[in-house]
């Protein structure tokens, strides 16, 4: 595509980058495009909207999230770290006016309104949560008389706070997943983890009973009472699609599935393709998992390995959490499936996730001495 000679900045990111993670976030994309026809065009019927309004969103929000995953690639690790503290910084105000301006929906307030549209901050919070945690956890390895893991600890406690405030206890737990697990990679005491573990079980348990409505999905969820119109529904689309499915355009169950073009895509998806080609979806998710953990354990930089490590994780669990409240595996919960579910917060946050990965995992130079002196107590080694 680019000859050896050419230097332009576009040539050396196209030398540089990862194509395979290119290639599967690229995907994703086209699985949104694809289910975006399939499934939302009913939804909008339903409430009276023009047949193809969520289609002609879902393209409108897929613009600006190519062009931030792409723009983000070019970026060095360096402005990878200021991108995410500025990001962090913005959406943890907008969390805070979201307590008090912010769009009330179901009982919960994280939406804020700004030029006519609708964003949802703790969504832009995540990835840069991550980037600032690994950065932490890589200085404290760098420099132990620094407290990275205290104040990484300090910070989690104060993100959980603002979204238990808000409520949304799935991304809390999201967060959570996420924080635990680039605890463990950074190789700090299993005490500490296990306290963790004890201190992650302990708020849940407070969830169900200070929660009234985490309370109610959780006792749907273990004795089938109650209203469980969405989940059987999304389970009999599931059912209903077999290996093969019914056919683009030929499904039903979705017409009575209220949130199908959101948490419930992935039932859409079984229904009209089949198990075969949702095996494929999840195949794309975890090879993203896994090569993120393969390039981590590569990698001599301690910041880019665990960034690179957090960032997959999050779009694993992310990924896993829809897909189980699917399958019944789960009490349902407001999740959107990266880059394949309708919503334009999400979409243009795991695109910002997506090209962070995408900046980390191009090939840089290194330097001998630099190989040489690489010393990591982490649990991700790097190959010898």
């Amino acid at each position: 595509m680019y000859t050896r000679s050419d230097r332009s900045a576009m040539a050396e990111w196209w030398r540089t980058i990862d194509r395979w993670f290119l290639a599967a976030f690229l995907a994703l994309i086209a699985f949104g495009v694809v289910l975006s026809f399939a499934a939302s065009p009913a939804v909008a019927e339903r409430i009276g909207l023009d047949t193809y309004h969520f289609v002609e969103r879902h393209g409108l929000f897929l613009v600006p999230a190519i062009g931030v995953m792409i723009a983000v690639s070019f970026l060095d690790a360096r402005q990878i770290r200021r991108l995410a503290l500025i990001t962090l910084v913005i959406s943890v105000a907008l969390m805070i006016a979201a307590l008090f301006f912010g769009v009330e929906v179901k009982g919960s307030r994280r939406w804020v309104r700004l030029f006519g549209l609708s964003l949802q901050p703790s969504e832009f919070m995540k990835p840069a949560f991550v980037i600032l945690c690994a950065w932490l956890f890589a200085e404290q390895q760098r420099r132990p008389e620094i407290p990275g893991s205290l104040i990484a600890m300090i910070l989690f406690i104060a993100m959980a706070a603002l979204l238990v405030a808000q409520p949304d206890l799935g991304q809390t737990i999201l967060l959570a997943g996420i924080w635990g697990a680039m605890f463990f990679i950074a190789g700090l005491s299993w005490l500490w983890i296990g306290l963790l573990g004890v201190s992650a079980g302990m708020g849940l348990m407070a969830a169900y009973f200070a929660f009234p409505h985490v309370a109610d999905r959780v006792n749907r969820f273990l004795t089938g009472e109650g209203d469980t119109y969405q989940v059987d529904t999304g389970r009999e689309a599931i059912v209903r699609g077999g290996w093969f499915g019914q056919g683009p355009g030929e499904g039903t169950v979705k017409r009575i599935l209220p949130d199908s073009h959101t948490d419930f895509i992935f039932s859409v998806l079984a229904e009209e393709f089949g198990i075969i080609l949702c095996a494929v979806l999840v195949s794309i998710f975890a090879f993203i998992v896994l090569r993120g953990f393969w390039r981590a354990t590569r990698d001599h930089d301690a910041f880019q390995r665990f960034a690179v490590a957090g960032l997959v994780t999050l779009i694993g669990f992310q990924s896993t959490i829809n897909i189980a409240v699917n399958l019944q595996l789960m009490p349902a919960k407001g999740m959107t499936l990266p880059f394949v579910s309708y919503g334009g917060s999400s979409m243009i946050a795991v695109a910002l996730t997506a090209g962070m990965i995408l900046a980390l995992t191009r090939r840089r130079p290194e330097s001998r001495a630099g190989r040489v002196q690489f010393h990591s107590v982490s649990r991700f080694q790097p190959a010898s």
